[in-house]
């Protein structure tokens, strides 16, 4: 079993600045991609940002620019540094790891950590 564990969420001010962290800890036998998707109150949960093993990143439109994500495959996390917030940053941001068991790959999510941005 393998268990996502995020950190860093909280209330910011528009303008401003968070950094998410997810550690995956548990057994297996690597992690392909990671990233970070979103969900606000009465819409559908989208992707934020990605990044494999290889450390190749992918964005939104929405947040290119203003988040940068990065992983440290030794530590198995990844981070989500948000800048230049805004209120429609709001959201429970959920982390994502795809896990190689011998040849089978699962995908595994935390449980979600809220980010409130204030205008």
């Amino acid at each position: 079993q393998v268990q996502l564990l995020e950190s860093g969420g909280g209330l910011v001010q528009a303008g401003g600045s968070l950094r998410l962290s997810c550690v995956a800890s548990g057994s297996f036998d690597g992690i392909n991609d990671m990233g970070w998707y979103r969900q606000a109150p009465g819409k559908q949960r989208e992707l934020v940002a990605t990044v494999t093993s290889g450390l190749t990143t992918y964005y939104a439109d929405s947040v290119k620019g203003r988040f940068t994500i990065s992983r440290d495959n030794v530590k198995n996390t990844v981070y989500l540094q948000m800048d230049s917030l805004t209120f429609e940053d709001t959201a429970v941001y959920y982390c994502k790891a795809d896990v190689w068991h011998h040849v089978f790959k699962y995908v595994y999510w935390g449980q979600g950590t809220q980010v409130t941005v204030s205008s």
